[in-house]
């Protein structure tokens, strides 16, 4: 008897999504496979956060399909969609710590709202969260007396609480310095190691793109017109990603 289960965590089969006269996506197929770090590139206006809120059920299609974990997102009965929605975490490029809690109580926010536990547990929970983003001991602070790089930290923390399958990065390293940044890579890559969940990131920046993906993907005009492992997509003969590459002259990859 074969194995029914989904080789892949996201699927996009001919994804149409249009806003008035704006056709954003056009016949978007894609296939994240499941423990895969999947970075997304191109540029402002190309589809890559609207197909992120395709993946979480904020949008639905036009024409096409859209399956996360084996299921069609845009046919589920609303209780479902909440159940799966669930098992997606999304950090958001601002990350959204809300500033009267300490960072503790943002990282028990949502154990205290969905999952009624005993504050023993959620404390032991939000603790474990924390020492995985290296930022164990920073409970009683607010998010005001933390850099930008630790509040990113402490949003990935309050998103592992729930126990996602997926993570989705929404520009992880906007506004942040390059040590920063580096700092936010090697969490992204802390987390393939040490949970083994799929991750998918869009981003401007391409020394984050070639630091952390298993694979690559453009966006352009509302398709992916390339994907490749970091090496290959380099190599690119593609002439949108060879400009793509080339304008963006402030970074260098080092295999």
């Amino acid at each position: 008897m074969s194995d029914s289960t989904p080789t892949c965590d996201v699927e996009a089969v001919n994804v149409n999504k249009t806003f008035g006269t704006n056709h954003v996506l056009r016949d978007m197929c894609l296939q994240v496979a499941r423990g895969e770090t999947f970075v997304i590139v191109g540029p402002s206006g190309s589809g890559k956060s609207v197909f992120l809120k395709h993946i979480v059920g904020l949008l639905t299609p036009d024409s096409g399909v859209v399956r996360v974990f084996g299921q069609d997102m845009h046919t589920l009965a609303p209780d479902d969609l909440l159940r799966l929605r669930r098992q997606i975490g999304l950090v958001f490029q601002s990350s959204a710590l809300l500033n009267s809690l300490t960072v503790e109580e943002n990282v028990a926010l949502g154990l205290v709202e969905q999952n009624h536990l005993p504050y023993d547990e959620v404390l032991r929970i939000v603790n474990e969260k924390l020492a995985l983003v290296e930022m164990a001991g920073t409970n009683r602070l607010l998010p005001e007396q933390l850099s930008g790089g630790m509040k990113k930290r402490v949003a990935v923390a309050r998103t592992l609480a729930l126990g996602p399958r997926m993570m989705l990065f929404d520009e992880p390293t906007v506004g942040l310095d390059p040590l920063l940044s580096t700092n936010v890579d090697n969490l992204i890559l802390g987390l393939k190691q040490n949970i083994h969940c799929t991750s998918i990131v869009v981003t401007h920046d391409l020394i984050t793109a070639f630091r952390v993906a298993d694979r690559i993907g453009m966006f352009h005009d509302g398709k992916i017109i390339a994907i490749n492992t970091p090496e290959l997509f380099l190599k690119s003969p593609e002439p949108v990603v060879r400009e793509f590459l080339a304008r963006n002259v402030n970074w260098r990859f080092s295999p």
